[in-house]
């Protein structure tokens, strides 16, 4: 059986998402950095849970590889594709966040942009069909059309990241154009659950309510995010695997959100009502590259791959706060 290729396995999305091939008996290969942008440890953590689901269904070894290397790095690249009989690549590594890329914006362009042409000039070299880029919703900036809709100009990036993001669908089309790489570039909204990263709202606004800190709070409470729920994110990209599998052409972004949305006053109010405790606030000016909302448009999903999203944001939150509580990581320690 051939491979399936997740770069940034072990992150948040892609440890679930590598996971979930496993349930469907595919074998993975996992590439990931594991670089400090956060602590290290965590991604390993999640790469054993993956380990662990391997052994528990009885599946052969090599059912899952994880491959320690960086994507800027092409002669590590090369030899995983030498190595492996590889059918697809689900690409999610990149450098994310909005602040931290207008502080290094040499370091997101140089993974985010270089990186993802080092992708597809292995998919190019090794005859690989089927591709799918991880982008995000914040390609579409401070736009006044709502909800935002994959036909929007979104020439007005207000960020080093979603300018990469951005620079990063356009890569993927002309390689689709010249090679007939099959592609879907998936714009997540805000996406949160089990394992998100330590250094996001939710996660860390949940730490800092339960040990009785100060949470900063950026504005007036008015800003607006579409939360998605990482269980149907998954289930989302697997529906665009299989999009990308058909016998066509194909070419396509889509918008993986729920088309609702939770201002930053109602998503602390949510996280205090499932905790049963009051966040005491530490207002601040909102910080440079943040959007005002986000909204998804997700008719063409739901038309095109049969995106469903069903996770409600009150359901979500109580699904991670029970996750946050039992789960003893380093990062969980008070």
């Amino acid at each position: 059986m051939k491979s399936i290729v997740v770069t940034g396995g072990a992150g948040f999305i892609g440890s679930h998402l590598c996971e979930a091939l496993l349930c469907r008996e595919r074998k993975v290969i996992n590439i990931d950095s594991f670089n400090d942008y956060y602590d290290p440890k965590i991604k390993s953590m999640n790469v054993r849970e993956a380990e662990k689901l391997m052994s528990s269904m009885g599946l052969p070894q090599d059912s899952y590889l994880v491959y320690k290397g960086d994507i800027r790095d092409t002669v590590f690249l090369n030899k995983v594709f030498e190595d492996n009989d590889i059918e697809a690549v689900i690409h999610l590594a990149a450098y994310a966040g909005v602040r931290p890329s207008i502080q290094n914006p040499v370091l997101y362009t140089a993974v985010n942009i270089n990186g993802t042409v080092n992708i597809l000039e292995c998919l190019k070299k090794y005859g690989i069909k089927k591709y799918i880029f991880a982008s995000s919703s914040s390609v579409y900036g401070n736009n006044k059309k709502v909800p935002f809709s994959e036909d929007d100009i979104v020439d007005y990036p207000i960020s080093p990241y979603a300018a990469t993001k951005k620079a990063g669908e356009l890569i993927c089309h002309a390689y689709h154009s010249l090679y007939g790489i099959n592609t879907a570039c998936l714009r997540f909204f805000t996406v949160y659950g089990p394992r998100q990263r330590p250094d996001l709202a939710i996660h860390k606004f949940t730490k800092l309510m339960l040990e009785e800190k100060r949470v900063p709070f950026y504005g007036d409470g008015t800003t607006m995010r579409d939360y998605t729920y990482i269980e149907d994110i998954i289930d989302g990209i697997l529906k665009a695997l299989d999009w990308v599998g058909g016998t066509k052409k194909r070419y396509g972004i889509f918008n993986f959100g729920r088309s609702d949305t939770v201002s930053l006053s109602e998503m602390v109010g949510t996280i205090e009502n499932v905790l049963g405790l009051k966040a005491e606030l530490e207002i601040l000016p909102l910080q440079p590259g943040d959007v005002d909302r986000t909204f998804a448009d997700i008719s063409k999903s739901k038309s095109v791959l049969g995106y469903d999203p069903h996770i409600t944001f009150a359901d979500g939150i109580a699904r991670f706060v029970e996750w946050y509580k039992k789960k003893e990581y380093l990062y969980h320690a008070r």
